[in-house]
This record gives structure tokens, C-alpha cells and sequence, in this order.
């Protein structure tokens, strides 16, 4: 059920990293294979060296900040835009990674499960921080507190997945949402990102402020150039990701 192992975080981490740096990169899905998008976290693995004896104050929150929060923080601060292509179970850690990304697709049989109380836990990995932004803290407690499971449907009409599709469609409607993107002013969709991730917490006047800073650096990009030449050419524009 793709339960996040050690290495695998990392490797998230780092690709999510990559994808940033290479201008050749357009977009990013994440998606996974068999019957489950991700059952949350490994409680069963350990850090390579780690030890699994008694530990001292500040080691928990030390693993949840190196943990859990960098691995939804590389989706939240990826420069490219993420898709959560949610093919089954996404569970504790797993739903958080799905409603980081920037657009979320769930196939018929997805489920979401804010697993953590089940197991006597505080949410993690941004959890709190995220679905009160998405949902609004009410139905956010509903789900935390309850730790019921919801369907793809429903995860729709709360606002926390932006379409349900068959699951023999799923990786196909990903493919065409991703190459959309890609075709799109990179760099423009980065800054976009960044613009309405930090709208959430700041107050009009930082987000006025940003939105003009934002403005000014997109205006130095060549697809910008291209986007005004092409509308004042009456053509379509064709974007370079810089």
C-alpha cells in the first residue's frame, strides 16, 4: 500500500528538488502503483544507523520536522506545478502529501483517511496546517476527529480533490493535465504558485506587495515577451519554460 519508507521520503525529497533546478522540467505528477496511493508512514522502518531504543525530549519533533513536514514542504515549495494523481487509499501522511500538490485527480476508488486518531496520534506533515486551509477548520476537525474514511466523491464536494475519473482513466487524464501544463509560461505558474500559497497568511497589503514583485520578475522572462508578442500577433504563443 506504498507505505513512506526512509528512503523513499528522501527520494521524493530530492527528485521534487531536481524538478525545481531543471528548466527542462514542466511539470510533476505524483502517482503510485497498485492498490493504494500511500498508507501513511512506515512506522516499522528506521533511518539508515537509527536507533529503536529509548529516546531523550525533542527527538520527536526533531524526526516529524525532518520527516514528514520537509516531504510535504518539497511539494508545497516546488517550483513546477504537482499533480496528486491518487489512484487508491491515501491515508495519514498519504492524504497530506495528495492535498499539498497543487491539483489533485482521484480515480473512482480513491479513499482519504485522517488516520492519525486511530492510532492515538496528532496529525503530521502539515495536516493541521493544510485541510483548515482547503476545507475550513470545522469540517477539518470532522475529519481529524474521526478518522473516518471518504470517497473520491466526497473528497470532491469538500474541496480537497478537483476530479474523480474512472480509475482506467486516471493515468491518462494526468498525462493530458501535465502536458497542458507544460506547454504553459513556466516560470509564470511557479510565481502563481507561490503568489496564492502565501496569499493564505499574509494580509492584503504583504500579498499587494508580492503580487507587484512577482509581476516585475515575470515581466524579465521570455515567456512573457512571447506572451504579449503573440497576443498582439493574433497567434498562439509557444512557451520555452523561461
Amino acid at each position: 500500500m506504498n507505505a513512506v519508507t526512509w528512503d523513499q521520503r528522501e527520494r521524493i525529497i530530492a527528485l521534487l528538488g531536481e524538478a525545481s533546478a531543471d528548466p527542462d522540467v514542466r511539470a510533476v505528477v505524483l502517482t503510485a502503483t497498485g492498490r493504494g496511493f500511500c498508507a501513511g508512514a512506515d512506522l516499522r522502518g528506521a533511518p539508515p544507523g537509527g536507533s529503536r531504543g529509548p529516546g531523550v525530549p525533542g527527538d520527536v519533533a526533531r524526526t516529524i520536522r525532518l520527516g514528514a513536514q520537509r516531504l510535504v514542504g518539497a511539494v508545497l515549495d516546488c517550483e513546477k506545478p504537482v499533480i496528486a494523481a491518487v489512484n487508491g487509499t491515501a491515508a495519514g501522511i498519504g492524504a497530506h502529501l495528495a492535498f499539498a500538490c497543487d491539483l489533485v485527480l482521484a480515480a473512482e476508488p480513491a479513499t482519504f483517511i485522517e488516520v492519525f486518531v486511530r492510532r492515538g496520534l496528532v496529525p503530521d506533515g502539515g495536516g493541521a496546517y493544510l485541510l483548515p486551509r482547503l476545507i475550513g477548520p470545522r469540517r477539518a476537525k470532522e475529519l481529524m476527529f474521526f478518522g473516518d474514511a471518504i470517497g473520491a466523491a466526497q473528497a470532491r464536494e469538500l474541496g480537497l480533490v478537483n476530479r474523480v475519473v474512472p480509475a482506467e482513466e486516471l493515468e491518462k487524464t494526468a498525462r493530458e493535465w501535465a502536458e497542458r501544463l507544460a506547454q504553459g509560461p513556466t516560470r509564470a505558474l511557479a510565481l502563481t504558485k507561490q503568489l496564492v500559497n502565501a496569499s493564505l497568511d499574509s494580509d492584503r497589503a504583504t500579498a499587494f506587495a508580492a503580487e507587484a514583485a512577482a509581476q516585475e520578475i515575470n515581466m524579465t522572462t521570455r515567456d512573457a515577451t512571447e506572451g504579449v508578442a503573440s497576443f498582439v500577433e493574433r497567434r498562439t504563443p509557444k512557451y520555452e519554460g523561461r
